[in-house]
């Protein structure tokens, strides 16, 4: 159980090996005691504010009229579900969209029809939409709601915006009662504290793939597009 290496590893590598299986283990179950936490937190009153955001059709190939408003109240397509909002670091002071939460997004797109099953789920950014959404084909994306929030305090009231508009990124889960009223549930950003930047690891496979590896993830910063 859990052995998978070649009959023919050094006593060395096994000792290594042995002890890493073990850390693995006691990383899983600090993972499901973290998860735990986040489920117990208390529901809270609702939002100070039904926000308003702007979005255009929800087919990304259909073009960018019209773009409505609508209260973030409106967004629960299910409202059994729990909205998650993936908050993209576009618009304000970030005047082009964030390679990091590209890398991010690219992975979330082929995701949306499997976590549609669960939740209703969108990205969110500061800047205008349809330029937002421009760049979403551009990058081939098909499946992801579009969504923008200027105009709105909503990022900034959570943090996810300085006030000279710079952007951070994050995920934000709501949940929508009986009266349809806004609750906010969680929020998390790659700020963990000052020191602490990975916050948001658990949400794209792909620097779990680089941990995997002899040189692990180094100094590696993602681009939109590679030579």
């Amino acid at each position: 159980m859990g052995r998978y290496y070649f009959d023919n590893v050094s006593p060395a590598y096994l000792r290594i090996r042995d002890e890493l299986r073990e850390a693995e283990i006691a990383l899983m179950e600090q993972r499901e005691r973290v998860t735990e936490l986040r489920r117990s937190l208390p529901r809270e009153e609702a939002i100070p504010e039904d926000y308003v955001l702007r979005e255009g059709p929800r087919d990304l190939g259909a073009g960018d009229a019209p773009v409505v408003e609508r209260k973030l109240s409106e967004f629960f397509d299910d409202p059994a579900k729990p909205l998650v909002l993936l908050h993209f670091m576009f618009g304000g002071a970030q005047e082009s969209p964030c390679p990091m939460c590209t890398l991010w997004a690219d992975g979330y797109d082929n995701l949306v029809p499997h976590l549609e099953q669960r939740v209703n789920f969108a990205v969110v950014v500061a800047g205008d939409v349809a330029t937002f959404r421009a760049y979403a084909r551009e990058r081939g994306w098909r499946h992801v709601r579009i969504l923008s929030s200027e105009g709105s305090s909503l990022k900034r009231d959570l943090f996810f915006e300085e006030a000279d508009g710079s952007q951070w990124p994050g995920v934000s889960i709501f949940e929508r009662d009986a009266e349809g009223r806004v609750h906010h549930f969680y929020s998390g950003g790659a700020r963990l504290s000052p020191e602490h930047f990975r916050g948001m690891d658990l949400l794209s496979p792909f620097w779990s793939f680089l941990d995997l590896t002899p040189d692990g993830r180094g100094d590696f910063m993602p681009k939109k597009s590679y030579a």
